[in-house]
């Protein structure tokens, strides 16, 4: 007897589901809802830059300016749900593949399972704040990513060898950033583009808010990496910083505010570019 046959079945029906198009809805809205957060992100350090900013540059300034637009409940809620939906495609990539000639190898599944672990917090903390926007953060300069990460790295200073796994930790976001930039530079996005059905306005607006918002992007990430080098080595875990310090710290550079301004545009052109993923991805 065939008695593993059903469970053949069962898996091809599974993998079938996960390249199908529930799973290229979940990826399509789940780029939608990153390009929403760093679209108000974004736009929270603009307002910092000119002096007019009320609410943190981070994830929970993001959602508080999202709770206060008309149909801010709806839309949080929405957002919530874009963000599951970009955790399970993850999740299948890690699981059956991502697509691509190089997407079942080990890497790919363990870079995806891992963007699955980071979007299922994302997601959460987005649900949880639109269940209770009024005990979410976001509004004080003392909140948000930023007593976050001072929190976290201070418990890990802690431990055992706690100050070479922050260094480890901020030079690995170092690298990080700067891979994300040069990938940006380099175009690497169009490998995962259909661009076979973009118009000649597409691609522009593709490459420039690509290459604009990867920069910024990569920027962001390795200076909050260089922060939290510097907390393990100086062994201070207050001068670990999240986004909203990571950003301020751009306007007190020799170049001012104008960095901040073009670091905030720069992921305004992310979360463009976030949506132009969302249309002409291939998934």
């Amino acid at each position: 007897m065939n008695t593993w046959t059903p469970v053949r079945t069962g898996r091809s029906r599974a993998r079938q589901a996960a390249n199908g198009s529930v799973a290229e809805g979940a990826a399509r809205a789940g780029l939608a809802a990153r390009g929403v957060i760093y679209l108000l992100v974004g736009m929270l350090a603009l307002q910092i830059a000119f002096g007019e900013g009320k609410r943190q540059a981070d994830r929970g300034g993001a959602l508080a300016e999202l709770a206060d637009r008309p149909f801010g409940a709806v839309l949080l809620w929405a957002l919530g749900i874009g963000l599951v939906g970009m955790a399970l495609w993850r999740l299948s990539e890690a699981l059956f593949g991502a697509v691509g000639p190089d997407g079942r190898k080990a890497k790919k599944r363990l870079a995806s399972a891992a963007r699955c672990v980071f979007y299922t917090f994302v997601a959460y903390s987005v649900l949880a704040f639109a269940a209770n926007p009024g005990g979410g953060t976001g509004g004080g300069a003392g909140g948000g990513s930023d007593r976050q990460s001072r929190d976290v790295t201070a418990r890990v200073l802690e431990v055992p060898a706690g100050q070479w796994a922050v260094g480890a930790a901020g030079a690995a976001i170092v690298v990080a950033g700067v891979v994300i930039g040069v990938q940006a530079l380099r175009r690497s996005y169009h490998r995962k583009l259909k661009l076979g059905e973009l118009s000649p306005w597409a691609r522009r607006l593709v490459d420039v808010t690509g290459v604009g918002g990867g920069v910024a992007r990569g920027l962001v990430f390795a200076a909050a990496g260089v922060f939290a080098v510097r907390a393990a080595v100086d062994y201070q875990p207050d001068e670990a910083k999240g986004l909203d310090d990571t950003l301020r710290s751009f306007a007190g550079t020799p170049l001012g505010p104008w960095l901040l301004v073009c670091v905030a545009l720069g992921l305004v052109l992310f979360g463009v570019f976030s949506f132009a993923l969302a249309r002409w991805r291939r998934v």
